[in-house]
Parts: C-alpha cells; sequence; structure tokens
C-alpha cells in the first residue's frame, strides 16, 4: 500500500502544480489580448511555439535516456559521470544552436516576426536557457524529486507571468513581453544549476555511457518533430494560408482546450523514472497496475473536463478575452482541442510500454506519419473550411497516433481497459453539460460558480454508479491522514 500513496502523492502534487501552471496561460490570456495588436498577439504565439520545438530538437532524446537509465543507479560516482556527461552534451549542443540562430536571426525575423530582429534575438537567447533548464531540471524528473520540479515550475510560470504583465501594463509592447518570458526562463535555469550542484557537486565527465544514451534517445527525435508538427503547425499554416488575425481567433479557442493536459502531465511526467526501476525488476504486475490506475485517474479528470470546455467554450472566451470577435470566431474550435488533448494523455500513459522496450523508432515513425497526415490535411482543408479544418486535422492525428500505439504497446504489456468506468464517466458528464445548458452563464462569477455546481453534480453521479471502488475511496481517504 505504501508504494501506491507515494506514487498518489506524487501525481496528486505534480497535478495541483501543473493545474496552477497551465491555468496560468489564462490568466495571461487577457493581459495580452489587450495590451497587443491583433499582429502583435500572433507573433506572441508564434514565438512561444517556436521556443517549444528547439529544444526537443537539439537535446538528441537525451532527457528521455537520462529518465529511462539513470533512475536505478545509486552510486554518487555513477550519477555525477552520466549526469554531467548528458548535460555537458546538451550545452554544447545548446551553445551551437544559438550561435546558428543568432547568424540567422534577420531571416528569422523575416518569415515569422514581420521583420522584428529584437524578437528574433530574445528567441536565441530563450533557446539557450530553456536547454539548460531541460538538462538541469532532468535530474529532479530522473529521481522523482517532485517537490523541487513543482517549485521550479511555479516559479518559472508565476515569474514570467508577473513579469510580462508588469511590463505590458507599463506601456511596453510585444518586445517588453518577449522580454519578460526570457528572464523568467534565464532565473529559474540558473536556479535548477544551483539546486543540482548543492545535490552532488560537480565533476568533469568522461562520456564513458554517451553512445549508449544518443543510441536510445536520438530515435526520438523525428518523433518529437513530428509530435511538435502535429500539435503546433496549425498555427504556422493559419499564418501563412489565413493570416494573423485568425491565428488571434484560433490561439485562445486552442489554449482553452488544451488545458486537458494538465490532468495528464503528472503521469507522463512521474510515470518514466517509475515504471523504469519496475520493469528492470522484473516486477511487470506493478507496472501494469500503476498503468490501469493512471488510465482510470486520468479519465476520471478529463472526460467530465472536455464536456465542460466545450460548453463553456464562447463565455468563457468572452469573459478572458473581453473581445467578442475571439469568442465568436474561435468557440467552435475547443471541443475538438479538448477531445484531441484527452486522446494525447491517453498516449503518454500508454506510450510508456513502448518506452520501457526501448522501442523508440515505432513512436518516431508513428509520429512521422500522423505528422504527414496532420499537414496534408491542413493544407487541403484550412483554405475551404478555415481554422475548423485546422481543429479537426489535429484530432484525426492524434486519434491515429492513439490507435497505433495501442495496436503496438498491447503486444508487449496488455492493458485492461474499464469500459464500465468509461460508461459511467460519460453518463456523469453528460448529466452535468445539461445543467451547463439551463444555467447558461455569461459572467465570470456565472461561470465559476457552473462549474462549481457540475463539479459536485458529476462526484455524486460517479458514486452513485459506484465508478469508484469503496476501496478506491478507503485508499484516497488514507492518503489525507499522512
Amino acid at each position: 500500500m505504501s508504494e501506491y500513496k507515494l506514487f498518489v502523492q506524487r501525481i496528486g502534487l505534480f497535478g495541483v502544480t501543473n493545474i496552477f501552471v497551465s491555468l496560468s496561460s489564462l490568466i495571461l490570456l487577457p493581459f495580452l489580448t489587450q495590451n497587443l495588436t491583433t499582429q502583435d498577439y500572433a507573433i506572441w504565439t508564434i514565438f512561444i511555439t517556436t521556443v517549444g520545438i528547439i529544444p526537443l530538437i537539439v537535446t538528441l532524446g537525451l532527457p528521455y535516456s537520462m529518465v529511462r537509465f539513470l533512475a536505478i543507479k545509486t552510486e554518487k560516482e555513477n550519477i555525477k559521470e552520466e549526469f554531467y556527461s548528458i548535460t555537458f552534451l546538451l550545452l554544447f549542443v545548446g551553445i551551437i544552436t544559438s550561435i546558428i540562430l543568432l547568424l540567422l536571426s534577420k531571416q528569422i525575423a523575416l518569415i515569422l516576426f514581420n521583420g522584428n530582429t529584437v524578437i528574433s534575438t530574445l528567441l536565441t537567447l530563450t533557446t539557450l536557457a530553456s536547454i539548460i533548464y531541460i538538462s538541469f531540471s532532468s535530474f529532479f524528473r530522473t529521481f522523482q524529486q517532485m517537490k523541487i520540479i513543482s517549485i521550479l515550475s511555479l516559479i518559472q510560470t508565476y515569474l514570467m507571468v508577473a513579469i510580462v504583465v508588469c511590463l505590458l501594463e507599463s506601456g511596453h509592447k510585444i518586445e517588453g513581453a518577449i522580454f519578460g518570458y526570457f528572464i523568467a526562463q534565464f532565473i529559474v535555469a540558473l536556479a535548477s544549476i544551483w539546486l543540482v550542484l548543492r545535490q552532488i557537486g560537480f565533476k568533469l565527465p568522461k562520456f564513458k555511457s554517451i553512445r549508449k544514451y544518443l543510441s536510445f534517445g536520438m530515435p526520438t527525435i523525428p518523433g518529437n518533430l513530428s509530435s511538435w508538427i502535429v500539435d503546433a503547425s496549425d498555427r504556422y499554416l493559419i499564418l501563412f494560408i489565413l493570416g494573423t488575425t485568425f491565428v488571434s481567433y484560433y490561439t485562445p479557442a486552442y489554449t482553452l482546450g488544451i488545458v486537458i493536459t494538465m490532468f495528464a502531465a503528472p503521469f507522463s511526467f512521474i510515470l518514466p523514472a517509475l515504471l523504469s526501476k519496475y520493469y528492470d525488476q522484473n516486477e511487470i504486475g506493478e507496472v501494469k497496475k500503476h498503468l490501469d490506475y493512471s488510465i482510470k485517474y486520468f479519465m476520471l479528470l478529463a472526460i467530465p473536463a472536455v464536456f465542460g470546455l466545450s460548453f463553456l467554450s464562447e463565455p468563457l472566451l468572452l469573459v478572458i478575452t473581453h473581445k467578442p470577435e475571439f469568442a465568436q470566431n474561435g468557440y467552435f474550435i475547443t471541443p475538438f482541442v479538448a477531445l484531441g488533448a484527452l486522446l494525447v494523455g491517453l498516449y503518454g500513459i500508454i506510450v510508456q510500454i513502448l518506452i520501457l522496450e526501448k522501442k523508440t523508432k515505432i513512436m518516431g515513425s508513428q509520429w512521422m506519419a500522423a505528422a504527414a497526415i496532420n499537414v496534408i490535411l491542413n493544407i487541403i482543408f484550412i483554405p475551404s473550411f478555415g481554422i475548423i479544418a485546422a481543429a479537426i486535422a489535429t484530432l484525426t492525428a492524434y486519434l491515429f497516433t492513439l490507435v497505433v500505439t495501442l495496436i503496438y504497446s498491447q503486444k508487449y504489456i496488455k492493458i485492461e481497459f474499464d469500459f464500465k468506468f468509461l460508461l459511467k464517466s460519460l453518463i456523469a458528464s453528460i448529466v452535468m453539460s445539461t445543467v451547463i445548458l439551463v444555467i447558461n452563464p455569461v459572467s465570470a462569477i456565472g461561470i465559476l460558480a457552473t462549474i462549481i455546481i457540475c463539479s459536485a453534480v458529476y462526484i455524486t453521479i460517479i458514486f452513485m454508479l459506484r465508478g469508484i471502488s469503496r476501496e478506491e475511496i478507503k485508499f484516497f481517504r488514507e492518503l489525507t491522514h499522512i
């Protein structure tokens, strides 16, 4: 029981943290939409999207390798050797990448940022800070130090929000907002370096095991790139096909729908290191139990959230952005994005089986196929059907990826889906949605009250339908007394 308590506590801690992190994008959204022009808001969107993809490619999959292989190490000298082998290589690649971006800053500015070279220079600096943070924060993830990861995530997120808001409200425009983003990233990168040095000190590595790490991590690069194409290329294609105005309509609705991933993040973050230990000790039963629990707990939260966001999309967007055109031209995007986020959350749990089996090539191949599907559908249908085509194309790509992952993963470890619970959750969510339609909130207070009421309705119906067993209720009660 103690193992499961620790698992749920870690999930809970990081889950609460990720809720606050995910909500930060909604907190920041009204300040951006009110203080920036439509064109500048589109530039902010493209900047954030771009700075998210570069580290995924240039880190060579080594953070995955660190979590997969270093989690079982116990001797401090071995940990230092292997950690700094990975980190030094990542820093070297990060510096080279930054130099290339700086040399190409004018071209990047013309293509993405309407010729603004200040922003392309900030892209270079932010990318380097991000790579440093990823390198050192992977240490805490590897050894499941959830408190440190949670604190760093909260500091990074809300320091960024605070600085960006202050700069925007004091009259600075897009350059000030992006500079605030960079400063927050830089500060948290320094903090992560300091915390690692305090724990294990410093050592010049000999790069003994780097070939093993690269052979595991590098096949994930095509998958990471393709995953990003599925997740973010729609904004670039909307920009090039329809223009900046439609990027501004699409992004708030997308931001609202993708909030669903906050429920999945704790599982995809904690499971790799935890399952690696069980798998390497040949405790396959424990691996399967943790996967089954993770799927059920994720679905318990994500299914009603998809329904709720779908029915509250228009009033939420109106309240958050204070711009009726954003709500009227984007609310129909949220249901497709929210459902896609649910599928991605399931994928993030199930794909752990392929990671354990070191089938990273399968992961890469399926994401490449999904990326091709997504881009082709976007290019064909965006000109005729507009931004809704982008949302449906992304959903289709996510569905494809989940199905392929299920087919391959079942060959190694069979997951038993609780279809009875799924039906009960759907019934409770449908009833909850009728309450939203009856209340039909339009104000911020009305929306908040509706969310509270609907949450109570959903939980009550789940208990009435016995969607959660008495053993699970007892288990969670015991956690509150620790």
